[in-house]
Formats: structure tokens, sequence, C-alpha cells
């Protein structure tokens, strides 16, 4: 189907949810994944589809979650966008590119500014560690990252 199609309805099948989580104050978040390597025909694939779909639910019980990975995949320019469409955004998550490893030095994204660009926004929610280590101690990995995302 085409994507106003699958927003139309995507946005249909949703009202039906949100006033309940209106009445348990929850706000219902769908992901933005990749639909290049890891999610084929998954329509939420875009930054732009996305806030499309939260300005047809006209809910701010509707946002989006930001997986830094999966649109550096489809879009790149993720800190302007970051900057630009951040109050779309209810959670964030990190993992590296290309595979979805650590977000160290062997990968494409710099994570240190990314992580400034989301401070500077007023963000004060949590950014979830969504990586795949590839190092022989995980616990070790997840503490680099922390460290890296620390700003």
């Amino acid at each position: 189907m085409s994507d106003s199609e699958g927003l139309s309805n995507c946005a249909k099948g949703l009202r039906q949810l949100m006033p309940l989580a209106k009445e348990l104050g929850v706000t219902v978040t769908m992901e933005l994944l990749n639909s290049h390597v890891d999610h084929p025909d998954y329509m939420c694939d875009h930054t732009d589809w996305g806030v499309a779909l939260c300005d047809a639910m006209g809910d701010n019980h509707f946002k989006l979650l930001y997986d830094i990975y999966h649109m550096q995949i489809m879009e790149g320019n993720v800190i302007a966008t970051i900057k630009k469409r951040h109050s779309y955004f209810s959670h964030y998550h990190t993992g590296g590119v290309p595979g979805r490893n650590e977000i160290d030095e062997r990968q494409e994204l710099n994570y240190p500014a990314i992580m400034s660009a989301i401070a500077e926004t007023g963000y004060t929610g949590f950014v979830a560690q969504e990586f795949i280590p590839i190092d022989s101690n995980p616990i070790a990995s997840l503490r680099r990252a922390i460290k890296i995302c620390s700003v």
C-alpha cells in the first residue's frame, strides 16, 4: 500500500488506543526503524513519515522513538533532525553503524556530539543503549557506551 494509505490506517488504529493512554497518563511511542537493512516494508522508516503520523494524531500522548542507528541508515543528518524535530521524540536509542555494534571509534557516528545535541533540546529522559556487543565483555562495552553518552 502507499505511504499515505498506511499512515491513514495506522492513525485509525492508534486512535482507538489513545483514550486509554490519556486516562492512564501514558505516552504511546512508535519507533522509527530502517527498512533497508533490518525491517523490510516497515512504513515508519523516515522521520518525516513519523512526524506526519504525529500531526495526524494531533495528540501529545503520541510521540516517536528516535532510533539513531536506524535513522542514520535511512536518512543520515542525525543532529540536524534531532534539533529540528525533537518535540516529536519521547525517547532515543543508540547503536553503532554499521552493524548495530558498540558506539565506539569503529563506527561512523559521533555519539558525544549527538548526545550534546539531544541535551541542548532540553530532553531529560533516558537514552537506551541498544547495540550488539562485539567485544568479549559486554558489561565493559555497556560501561564505555554510558561514558560516551554522558554529557
